[in-house]
């Protein structure tokens, strides 16, 4: 049994979902009350991915503000795979993802030069009314560089685990093949015997 240690990112602005998301897929509890992330908050979580593997995740939920300072070349140091959230109903945390999106392609990267693998994510898909279509999502993720997209409710968990298992099919099946050197820290393969704790058996 091998091991793979993946360092994703969550980024979007402030408030729209992303501490959230990262709790609803580690442990299952959604809280309505919002709390700013200040800096950076972490989070673990271990996937049985197939009978020969693991995936520990390590996830960096990065504050809505952080794009605005240098910090963020720190934060995103070994990262192989991102989120970038929006809220569906605030037009403004979409725009603002093409901006976070060129961020990121300048401070995370491949060692071949490529940018990491990102998926955009629009959450709060249960409400009403949408300020973003989702043609206008399509276009957009298609012209930015993500290699999909999809409509998520952290709220009625929607898609959060199904996101996160298309995340890591990504980076495993095209960015972590034999032949591709890794970032270094990023990934590692180790013995299952080292490991002691599981904090979840699936990623949905």
């Amino acid at each position: 049994m091998t091991e793979h240690l993946l360092k994703i990112l969550i980024v979007g602005d402030g408030n729209v979902g992303k501490s959230s998301f990262v709790n609803r897929y580690i442990s299952g509890n959604f809280n309505r009350t919002y709390k700013m992330t200040v800096g950076v908050d972490f989070a673990v979580k271990l996937l049985h991915w197939s009978d020969e593997e693991k995936v520990r995740l390590q996830l960096w939920d990065i504050a809505g503000q952080e794009r605005f300072i240098s910090m963020t070349r720190i934060y995103y140091k070994g990262a192989v795979g991102c989120i970038v959230m929006f809220d569906i109903s605030s037009s403004s945390s979409f725009l603002s993802c093409r901006l976070w999106k060129q961020d990121l392609d300048h401070k995370a990267m491949l060692p071949n030069g490529d940018t990491i693998p990102c998926l955009l994510l629009a959450n709060k898909c249960d409400l009403a009314e949408r300020a973003v279509s989702a043609d206008t999502i399509d276009q957009f993720s298609g012209a930015n560089g993500f290699f999909t997209w999809m409509e998520a409710s952290v709220k009625e968990n929607k898609n959060v685990g199904e996101a996160m298992r298309r995340l890591v099919q990504e980076i495993l099946s095209v960015h972590l093949k034999p032949s591709q050197p890794l970032p270094e820290g990023s990934v590692f393969l180790q013995q299952d015997s080292e490991f002691n704790t599981d904090t979840g058996r699936s990623c949905c």
